[in-house]
């Protein structure tokens, strides 16, 4: 089994690897800007940019929330991998616009003479979405400027199940691992890991939002690895734990979706 899951993790790299090489020559890609959070994913997808673009042409950027306690682990990768980095604190930037917006709620003021009522606040859920889409524009700011494009981080475990943020993470030019499974990425990041000298704990962390001080796995009730089962169909998979998965995946099918667009054609 061991053997077929390396022979597995082998072909997905090559292929991979092929994708990013061909995308950078038919699209004259000339380098790439990434967040480096310190997690699995994107430490993976900044080997794989090294492997293709070579570490001088790749930007990570690290933004933590005002304190990030893996803030040390995104920028050990970084040196590790020679790539080039910055850390853009994104926290007063949030407590900035988050302010504004309470503001405007707590005004209540249209006009002289115009009042409006029960403005809602923002949720708590809705705050949580509120850094990945502040970092997204500083990636793409940093990319514009440099003339490099932003490659994607997030995966199809992820994507599945919706645990991304629209406009957010989930925005970029490409993404190299969007096919792969929670699973598939750690298997080809062992590889990557062995031949660039990274050390794999970086590859094999529990996955977290960085949002909720939870790991992801607390927070959907199931583990990844029933979850890539599951894409995968494998029935064996407790009747519960797929009721879960289905209910997240038809709640989230609009994240998957490109925006509707009205077609004066159907009249």
């Amino acid at each position: 089994m061991e053997i077929v899951k390396k022979d597995r993790a082998k072909g997905n790299l090559e292929k991979v690897l092929s994708w990013l090489k061909n995308y950078k020559e038919e699209t004259n890609c000339r380098g790439v800007v990434l967040g480096l959070s310190g997690g699995k994913d994107s430490t993976v997808v900044a080997m794989l940019a090294k492997k293709v673009w070579g570490a001088e042409n790749v930007f990570g950027i690290i933004m933590p929330n005002g304190f990030q306690s893996d803030i040390d682990d995104a920028i050990e990768i970084a040196s590790e991998l020679g790539i080039r980095n910055a850390i853009v604190n994104i926290g007063a930037a949030i407590e900035a616009l988050t302010r504004d917006i309470q503001f405007f709620e707590s005004r209540n003021h249209l006009g002289e003479n115009d009042w409006f009522e029960n403005c809602p606040p923002i949720t708590d859920k809705a705050k949580t979405n509120i850094p990945p889409r502040i970092r997204m524009t500083a990636l793409y700011a940093v990319a514009q400027s440099i003339g490099y494009r932003v490659i994607g981080t997030g995966n199809a475990s992820e994507a599945y199940i919706g645990w991304t943020t629209k406009w957010g993470d989930s925005a970029n030019d490409f993404n190299p691992i969007a096919h792969l499974t929670c699973t598939e990425v750690i298997e080809i990041g062992k590889i990557l890991a062995q031949e660039l000298g990274l050390d794999e704990k970086y590859v094999n962390k529990s996955p977290a939002d960085g949002l909720t001080g939870k790991t992801d796995e607390d927070n959907f009730g199931f583990t990844y690895e029933e979850l890539d089962r599951y894409i995968h169909n494998d029935t064996s998979i407790p009747e519960e734990t797929a009721r879960k998965i289905e209910k997240l995946h038809a709640a989230s099918e609009h994240k998957r979706q490109p925006p509707n667009r009205c077609n004066p054609n159907i009249w």
